[in-house]
């Protein structure tokens, strides 16, 4: 599959957060879209560049307020999971808007919440309606009882089957690139 996209993340007040160059998309439904990125140069709001340290797959979603990246390393899964706007997937990138608050999933079970402060502070600073405080969280416990129920892709075999997919699709090519 050729399908590489960049993922684009603005903050509530339009400006640019961070950008990943490239990620793979391995599969599509009506409600989310699952990309892989294997060490993905970064770009930062602030210009700052960066390069992810291992392969991540990741889980965008229409109708949830929250995405997930599950990074891949030591035969574990490291979760890091972003409260933010359903994406929006259109010529330039797959893109959404980032709400600070944050979870940390160990493979222990471990969770942390991250970030509330500036949450809170940027609720005062971009003027978050109290309706969108709302929805954050709740979508908040939403992601929170996901992780606590195992949901897709709370869970080995189901990160592990779309990272199969991708490693599949980068073997393929070579071969193809080998052959022609």
């Amino acid at each position: 599959m050729n399908n590489k996209i960049e993922i684009i993340s603005y903050k509530h007040n339009g400006d640019l957060h961070r950008v990943w160059q490239y990620a793979h998309i391995v599969r599509q439904t009506n409600d989310m879209i699952v990309v892989v990125n294997d060490r993905a140069n970064v770009i930062d709001g602030d210009g700052r560049r960066w390069r992810t340290k291992e392969p991540a797959v990741c889980y965008f979603y229409k109708n949830f307020w929250f995405n997930i990246i599950c990074m891949l390393r030591n035969d574990s899964i490291y979760y890091y999971c972003n409260l933010s706007s359903p994406y929006v997937l259109d010529t330039e990138g797959l893109k959404y808007i980032d709400y600070e608050l944050d979870v940390k999933l160990f493979p222990s079970g471990d969770r942390l919440i991250l970030d509330r402060d500036e949450f809170e502070f940027n609720q005062v600073d971009y003027h978050y309606s109290k309706d969108l405080i709302n929805i954050v969280e709740s979508q908040l416990q939403v992601l929170l009882n996901h992780i606590d129920e195992g949901i897709d892709p709370f869970n080995y075999e189901s990160v592990m089957r779309d990272y199969k997919i991708y490693t599949s699709n980068q073997n393929r090519q070579k071969v193809s690139k080998k052959t022609n």
